[in-house]
């Protein structure tokens, strides 16, 4: 369909949804070649003025309550799904049958049947392009670690990651769907499952985890008196409802390479707003980044254990992935933020499904979501078995 108009709708238009309309209205503008003419069909959310702002905010020709609306829509053909984890299988079956192509948000889905189904209903319709949300593959700098790993470094000794939060310190924060659910769906499903793909697409695949441990700060939170979204604070009725799920996670976990990787993942580490940050140790360099200051990473390269080893900071340019055509500054020591992320990867799914040869790397796929929900459960296991190891299953 390259010389095809492409229509664009969005199903939620809470935090990731908007980040999600913003991405396609900038996908055009970044890099070359150009793509065919995008169509801003419609925003869908349960909540009519929600819906209605996140379309007149960023363009879109509709502004709907009901994604069964779009369903037989054919000026529809591209639909990112935005909405609460266990609501994307039914959402992307339908869309995959109606002939959409169908990004959804990470998690894939709230369980791990729930995922492999939507990996099945995609087989059936392999005309249809799918996508999985790992917006922080993305990330510049993270891509040029990855690059100096697999040119230079030679063999990962130990991968050290978190992702610390502080959306959840407060129970003021008002009850949602991201506090109900068995132990994991917390923060491990909902940031952990950022932290587990970067692991893997850094240093290739988990086999094993162990020592895995979860706890709850806040048990209990009030249900609020209006809508929210996001993690936003809002006026909190009488009624209290118990967190069912994690605020903290941690576990150990071996790759195939033989590293072994430490994971911390937290939603209620004050001072932490979304502090994603890894350290990466290798026989003949090391990398450390930090999302808190994205526009820059450390390097350790060509070892010579004259005394002289140490970390030299990389401000990310035109030279790195991304950045070249990927903002409208693509100049060292010009920043870049998660919003631009979502513009990268609009941009990678709309080049998937225009057919666009020679472009950015495609987007994670349905299976990617299915692995990365596969070493959640192995997570779940390990601390249901009081830590103990646990097969990944390929």
């Amino acid at each position: 369909m390259s010389s095809s108009s492409i229509g664009v709708a969005v199903i939620g238009a809470g935090m990731a949804g908007r980040a999600h309309c913003a991405g396609y209205r900038s996908a055009p503008t970044l890099f070359d070649p150009p793509l065919p003419p995008i169509d801003y069909v419609a925003v869908v959310d349960a909540n009519e003025a929600v819906a209605k702002d996140a379309a007149i905010r960023y363009g879109y020709t509709k502004a709907l309550t009901d994604w069964r609306d779009i369903i037989d829509d054919p000026s529809i053909h591209v639909v990112s799904i935005v909405v609460a984890n266990d609501l994307h299988r039914e959402i992307a079956e339908a869309l995959l049958a109606a002939g959409k192509h169908v990004l959804s948000e990470k998690p894939l889905a709230g369980n791990l049947e729930d995922a492999g189904a939507m990996v099945a209903a995609a087989a059936a319709h392999p005309e249809q392009v799918t996508g999985c949300g790992f917006v922080y593959r993305r990330q510049p700098a993270v891509a040029a670690i990855r690059d100096l790993l697999n040119d230079e470094f030679g063999k990962v000794s130990h991968f050290n990651g978190r992702y610390w939060c502080d959306y959840a310190r407060s129970a003021q924060v008002p009850m949602s769907w991201r506090y109900k659910g068995a132990p994991g769906t917390g923060a491990l499903a909902d940031i952990g499952s950022h932290l587990i793909d970067l692991a893997e697409f850094v240093c290739g695949d988990l086999t094993k985890v162990s020592g895995a441990a979860f706890t709850t700060r806040v048990t209990e939170r009030a249900v609020p008196l209006g809508t929210t979204y996001g993690h936003a604070k809002a006026e909190l009725s009488d009624v209290v409802e118990p967190v069912e799920n994690d605020d903290v996670a941690s576990f150990t976990a071996h790759f195939a390479n033989g590293a072994v990787g430490t994971f911390s993942i937290s939603r209620v580490a004050p001072g932490h707003a979304n502090s994603l940050a890894f350290d990466l140790m290798a026989e003949d360099g090391a990398a450390k980044w930090d999302m808190d200051r994205p526009a820059e990473f450390s390097v350790i390269r060509k070892l010579r254990g004259d005394g002289y080893d140490g970390y030299n900071k990389v401000p990310v340019g035109p030279a790195h992935p991304y950045l070249k055509g990927g903002v409208p500054m693509d100049f060292p020591g010009v920043s870049y933020g998660v919003g631009d992320l979502f513009g990268f990867q609009a941009r990678a799914f709309l080049e998937q499904v225009a057919g666009i040869e020679g472009g950015l790397p495609p987007v994670a796929s349905f299976a990617d979501g299915v692995r990365d929900l596969t070493i959640i459960d192995a997570v779940i296991r390990s601390a249901a078995q009081d830590g103990a190891t646990v097969d990944v299953t390929p």
